[in-house]
């Protein structure tokens, strides 16, 4: 259901440090303690985000030997965009009629 999608993608991006995370997956995989270094938080606490970024769809998990890289996974964050492209096309539309207003209310050059 695109609702619980959206909802779970959302939540998932509420919170700061899980949004460094995926912007920080976006430049390529990384393994947890990598992911860990530029934090104040500990490897439980980068697990526990990870783990909702996880269950939201956001990421996905590999195997690598004993490593498990995280990467970002696009379908989540699209589906969000492709919602939030209607909202941005309604407010285009509002700021092209105010335009349209402020024009005709400018006084008229002789």
């Amino acid at each position: 259901m695109v609702t619980a999608t959206l909802d779970s993608t959302f939540a998932a991006l509420a919170d700061p440090t899980r949004r460094a995370i995926l912007a920080r997956l976006a430049k390529g995989e990384a393994t947890v303690n990598e992911l860990v270094a530029p934090f104040k938080l500990s490897q439980p606490a980068i697990s526990k985000h990870l783990k909702v970024l996880e269950k939201a769809g956001l990421i996905t998990r590999g195997r690598n030997a004993q490593k498990r890289p995280c990467r970002i996974a696009a379908e989540p964050l699209a589906e969000a965009n492709g919602w939030l492209e209607g909202y941005r096309k309604i407010w285009e539309a509002n700021f092209d009629r105010l335009d349209n207003l402020l024009d005709e209310l400018k006084p008229k050059k002789p």
